[in-house]
C-alpha cells in the first residue's frame, strides 16, 4: 500500500470515527449526568453551553469570566449572561479577586463541586481508559494530534 492510499485510509477513518464521538458529546442532558445535576439544569433552562462553563469551572476554578470567555471563545458579555444564569441556578458563585478588586472570580458553587467533579472524570473515563491502553509514545502522538486540532478549530472556527 502507497503513503498517498495510508493516508486516504486514514482519513476515511476520521471521518467515520468523528460523528461517534460527536454524538457522545453531543447528547443533552448528558449521558450519566446526575439526577442533581440534570435537574438544576433543567429546572432552569440551562443549555450545552452552560454545562462548557460548567466543565471549565470543574477543571480550573476560579477562573475570571474573561479567562471563560477566552477559553469558550464567546464574547464577554455572553460569557457574563452564562454565568449569571449559572449563579442563578445555585451552580456558581463571584467573588470579588483579593490580589485585584476590579476583577470578578467565578468558582462552582461548594454545594455542587463534588457531584461536577465526579460528573467530569465520568465524561472523561472513556476518553482516559482508552488512553491507558496506549503506549506513552502512542499517547503523545494523539495529544500531539488534539492538540493540533484543537488549534486548527480556534484558529479557524
Amino acid at each position: 500500500m502507497s503513503m498517498s492510499s495510508n493516508s486516504e485510509a486514514a482519513r476515511r477513518e476520521i471521518l467515520e470515527l468523528i460523528p461517534q464521538v460527536a454524538v457522545y458529546f453531543r447528547q443533552h442532558p448528558a449521558p450519566g449526568m446526575p439526577d442533581g445535576l440534570r435537574t438544576v439544569f433543567e429546572s432552569h433552562s440551562l443549555t450545552r453551553r452552560h454545562g462548557a462553563v460548567v466543565t471549565q469551572l470543574g477543571i480550573d476554578s476560579p477562573l475570571t469570566v474573561s479567562e471563560l470567555a477566552a477559553r469558550l471563545d464567546v464574547s464577554l458579555p455572553n460569557a457574563s449572561d452564562l454565568v449569571s444564569d449559572l449563579c442563578r441556578a445555585g451552580l456558581a458563585d463571584r467573588a470579588p479577586d483579593p490580589a485585584n478588586r476590579r476583577r470578578t472570580l467565578v468558582h462552582l458553587s461548594p454545594e455542587h463541586r463534588a457531584v461536577v467533579t465526579e460528573f467530569l472524570q465520568m465524561r472523561a473515563g472513556p476518553l482516559l481508559r482508552a488512553m491507558d491502553a496506549l503506549t506513552p509514545q502512542q499517547r503523545e502522538g494523539f495529544l500531539a494530534g488534539l492538540r493540533a486540532w484543537a488549534a486548527e478549530i480556534a484558529d479557524r472556527g
